[in-house]
C-alpha cells in the first residue's frame, strides 16, 4: 500500500459511527480562472439521510453546521534561487478549521511546512492572509491566526473527545474502523492514539476536521494509505484530544516541549510469550534505547536477540515495563500515554523485568529532539 499526506483541494470529512460523509469545500482552477466545487463523497451506494444507531444528525445538518468553519490553506514556499530567473515557488494547498472567535486555525504541519506566505479561503470568499502562530512537527499540528477583521464573523467548529470515541461490533465501509494507531509524524517520531477510519478521504484532507455524528470534531485528517493513490483505503487522523493540548500551547508559547524517554517498544502478546522466554505475558518490551536518551542514561536495556513471528519483527532480551508511576502497563500505547503526559524534567517511575529480576528505576524525562536520534 502506498501512505502519504494528503495534499491538494479543501474538503471537510465527516467520520459517523453507523455511517461516514465526505464534504468537499474547494476551488476548481483552469486557466486562471476559478469555480467553487461543492461535492458528497458517499462511503456507500445509497446516502443515509441519518444515523440513528449512534443517534447522529443527518449529513445535510452536520455539513450546513461545519461548512462556515472550514477553509482552504494555500502555503507559498521557495524551492530554489535560481541567480537567472529568480526565486522559483510553489504551493501546497490543504484545509484547516477554526477552533475560536480569536480567527485560530488548525491545520497540518506538513500543508504549511517551511512556507514564506500563507492564505486561508472560506466557500464564498477570497484568498485571506494568515500567520503561522507555531508549528509541532511531532504531532503535525500548526496553528494559524487569520489576518484583519474577518474574526468576529467566524464559525468555530465544536471540538468533541477523542477520548469518548467507540467503535459499532462491526466494522464496514463509512465508520472510525479502528482507535489507538499509530502514524509517523514528518520529522520521524510516532503520533500515538490516532483515529483510523474507512471513510472516503480525498487529497486534500490534510489539515481538515474529522466528524462524529452529532457534528463535533474528534480528529484532524492527516494521512491516507491507498493503493490505487486515490481516496479509497484508509484515513488516519490526529485525536482532538490531542490537538487540544498542542493547540493550545502553540497560541500560548509560540512552541511545544514534549516528553522525551528514549526507547522504541513493543506490545507483548499471548503469542510472543507462549513462544519465547518473555519473563511476562503482558507490559512494554524494550525493542531498542536510543544513546545518549533518559532511558540509556537510566541504565534501561533493549533487545539483543531478533526474531520473526507472524510476520513481525521484536528485537527480545530486553527489559519488560509493566508499571509507569504506579499504573499498571499492558501496551507501548499505555507506556506513551503517561509519557505524553508528562513535562521535560518530570521523574517517572518504572517497574522493569529483566530476566528474572524486577526492578524499580526512575527515568528524569529529556525534551524530545528535533528528530530520532542516536
Amino acid at each position: 500500500m502506498q501512505s502519504g499526506w494528503a495534499k491538494a483541494g479543501a474538503l471537510l470529512a465527516a467520520a459517523l459511527l453507523g455511517g461516514v460523509v465526505a464534504v468537499g469545500i474547494g476551488q476548481a482552477i483552469d486557466g486562471g480562472s476559478s469555480t467553487t466545487v461543492i461535492r458528497e463523497v458517499q462511503g456507500g451506494t445509497t446516502e443515509p439521510a441519518s444515523f440513528p444507531t449512534s443517534g447522529g444528525k443527518k449529513i445535510s445538518q452536520i455539513y450546513s453546521a461545519a461548512k462556515h468553519g472550514v477553509v482552504q490553506v494555500t502555503s507559498t514556499s521557495v524551492v530554489s534561487d535560481n541567480p537567472f530567473l529568480g526565486p522559483q515557488e510553489q504551493q501546497a494547498q490543504g484545509s484547516g478549521f477554526v477552533i475560536d472567535k480569536d480567527g485560530h486555525v488548525v491545520t497540518n504541519y506538513h500543508v504549511v511546512q517551511g512556507a514564506k506566505k500563507v492564505q486561508v479561503s472560506f466557500s464564498d470568499s477570497e484568498q485571506i492572509n494568515a500567520t503561522v502562530v507555531g508549528t509541532d512537527p511531532s504531532t503535525d499540528i500548526a496553528v494559524l491566526k487569520i489576518q484583519g477583521t474577518w474574526s468576529r464573523s467566524l464559525t468555530p467548529l465544536m471540538l468533541g473527545s477523542s477520548g469518548a470515541v467507540q467503535l459499532e461490533r462491526t466494522v464496514t465501509a463509512g465508520i472510525v474502523s479502528a482507535l489507538q494507531r499509530q502514524i509517523t509524524a514528518p520529522n520521524g517520531f510516532q503520533i500515538d492514539e490516532v483515529i483510523q477510519t474507512d471513510a472516503a478521504i480525498n487529497h486534500g484532507n490534510s489539515g481538515g476536521p474529522l466528524l462524529n455524528a452529532n457534528g463535533d470534531v474528534i480528529g484532524v485528517n492527516a494521512q491516507i494509505e491507498s493503493e490505487s493513490g486515490g481516496n479509497v483505503g484508509i484515513g488516519f487522523a490526529i485525536p482532538i484530544d490531542t490537538v487540544k493540548n498542542v493547540a493550545g500551547q502553540l497560541i500560548k508559547e509560540g512552541k511545544v516541549e514534549h516528553a522525551y524517554l528514549g526507547i522504541e517498544m513493543a506490545t507483548i502478546n499471548t503469542d510472543l510469550a507462549e513462544n519465547f522466554r518473555v519473563p511476562v505475558d503482558k507490559g512494554a518490551l524494550i525493542q531498542r534505547v536510543r544513546g545518549g536518551s533518559p532511558a540509556a542514561d537510566a541504565g534501561l536495556k533493549g533487545g539483543t536477540t531478533q526474531v520473526v513471528l507472524a510476520g513481525t519483527t521484536y528485537w527480545l532480551g530486553g527489559d519488560v515495563i509493566t508499571k509507569a508511576d504506579g499504573q499498571t502497563v499492558e501496551t507501548s500505547d499505555q507506556l506513551a500515554s503517561v509519557v505524553t503526559s508528562k513535562q521535560p524534567g518530570d521523574s517517572l517511575e518504572l517497574e522493569v523485568h529483566r530476566g528474572q529480576e524486577t526492578l524499580n528505576v526512575t527515568v528524569e524525562l529529556g525534551r524530545q529532539p528535533s528528530t530520532p536520534v542516536g
